[in-house]
């Protein structure tokens, strides 16, 4: 005999159930709509009263950062240079195809100028022309932000104004040294901490141990790439040119 036909008989799982065709508070739509919630769907067949009754459940999705103590700890230490690289990109992006910009004013270079800047990285920055064409090329290295530290630097040591040098200090601070910019450039702890201490009351020469620290790492690291670079070899070439035919 089918259950169905008995007198009085309701399915276990409607015993207690109520439908309700009312409105759904927004709380509620908003936790059905992003799958929060249980979802169940039941269906009595013509025999065998609950049989037909499925029910389905949304899983949740998994932390993928979880799966192992070694691979959170990855992920917090190298979470600072992943951000430090997203900047970097944005920053590449926007400006790859831009002219340089508030390049410094100078004369066209010799032959024998240019000859000199691959004698020694010293007489590359104390020309204005050679500073002009190697943050050209710190620029395609998307490190243009260590040779515009180093200018404002410069141009700080000149000012000799006390609210001039607490504005342009604060400033420099803002666009080089705090870990919020994006051009942040790369100190060590060491020199952070002289900084933070100094910045309080500051002088033309506040960030004097940073900037040399930046000084010399655009010695070591970029001026070696630069002598070999496509940029330089053209101005020598062109320059060669140039000498012969006179």
């Amino acid at each position: 005999m089918c259950l169905r036909k008995r007198s009085g008989y309701r399915p276990p799982d409607l015993i207690n159930a109520k439908i309700y065709t009312g409105p759904i508070s927004a709380e509620r739509g908003g936790e059905l709509a992003m799958g929060g919630g249980r979802s169940e769907t039941s269906a009595l067949s013509g025999t065998g009263g609950g049989r037909g009754m499925t029910t389905t459940h949304n899983s949740q999705r998994p932390n993928a950062c979880c799966f192992c103590w070694c691979c959170c700890c990855s992920c917090s230490w190298n979470e600072e240079e992943r951000r430090r690289r997203r900047r970097r990109r944005r920053i590449s992006q926007d400006t790859k195809m831009e002219t340089i910009p508030n390049c410094e004013v100078c004369t066209k270079p010799s032959a024998e100028e240019i000859r000199l800047w691959s004698q020694s990285f010293d007489k590359l920055m104390r020309n204005p022309a050679g500073r002009n064409i190697f943050r050209e090329f710190l620029r395609t290295e998307y490190s243009e932000e260590n040779m515009l530290f180093w200018l404002a630097c410069e141009d700080l040591k000149q000012e000799i104004n006390k609210s001039a040098v607490e504005e342009k200090a604060r400033s420099i601070y803002e666009d080089y040294i705090s870990i919020l910019s994006p051009k942040e450039v790369s100190l060590d702890a060491r020199v952070r901490e002289v900084i933070n201490r100094k910045i309080q009351d500051p002088t033309p020469h506040v960030f004097e141990d940073a900037q040399l620290q930046i000084y010399t790492l655009m010695h070591r690291d970029s001026y070696p790439r630069f002598l070999s670079s496509s940029i330089y070899k053209s101005l020598i070439h062109g320059g060669s040119r140039t000498s012969s035919e006179s």
